[in-house]
């Protein structure tokens, strides 16, 4: 089994040196390179091909907000996804972070195992976010005059009628279980068409999925 390739993002020494314990520590994952600022983390992210970038916020040169929207907005780096380090489950950070392109967000008071489990959620291409922190960061983009352009019309034209159905519901926050059960179908099949609504409309992970829904004006029932 190829193990997973992680990029550690954080300023302090004796932090970073404690992530790379915790990291190393896991069988299938490793450490291929230590950025102690966002213009470093951009630049390992290009020489190393991470498949995953543990990214703290607050960074000197470039915080982790842009130096995610640089790596994610990044033709050749597609494959990489980042898991943000944050204080707080939800607050502006985070939602700028979602807009960003992160796939993932960790409190810094999270348990060792926490911090695994993340990385290897995040590199299976889902993403860490809770249906709560999902719902928060929904209200905050309704709230906030947010001037980007929506997906092409033809994209969303390209959705089933299941599709759209099920991206909307995704959109309120919804698990796949709960999407499962309020349509009678199986997780797997719910996966499916969220994998597919995904392909279809070039979203990277879940959470961005959200954020396309909502730029296209396709919601869930309040």
């Amino acid at each position: 089994m190829t193990a997973v390739r992680v990029l550690l993002a954080e300023d302090q020494d004796i932090v970073r040196a404690g992530l790379r314990l915790m990291v190393d520590n896991a069988p299938d994952l490793t450490v291929v390179g230590e950025a102690a600022t966002g213009v470093e983390a951009v630049r390992l992210a290009r020489r190393t091909r991470a498949d995953v970038i543990v990214m703290d916020i607050r960074m000197p040169e470039l915080d982790g907000l842009a130096a995610t929207r640089r790596i994610c907005t990044d033709p050749d780096l597609a494959g990489v996804k980042v898991l943000i380090l944050t204080t707080f489950e939800v607050d502006d950070h985070v939602f700028e972070a979602l807009r960003a392109g992160a796939s993932g967000f960790l409190g810094k008071g999270s348990r060792p195992e926490a911090l695994i489990d993340a990385i290897r959620t995040v590199a299976r291409g889902e993403a860490l976010l809770s249906p709560a922190a999902t719902r928060e960061l929904i209200a905050r983009y309704l709230a906030t005059d947010v001037r980007r352009p929506a997906p092409a019309s033809s994209a969303l034209d390209g959705l089933t009628e299941r599709e759209r159905e099920i991206v909307a519901l995704v959109a309120t926050g919804m698990s796949n279980a709960e999407i499962a059960g309020h349509l009678t179908l199986s997780p797997f099949t719910v996966k499916t068409h969220v994998n597919h609504a995904m392909t279809k409309l070039d979203a990277r992970d879940r959470a961005q999925l959200v954020v396309i829904a909502y730029q296209a004006g396709l919601r869930g029932p309040a």
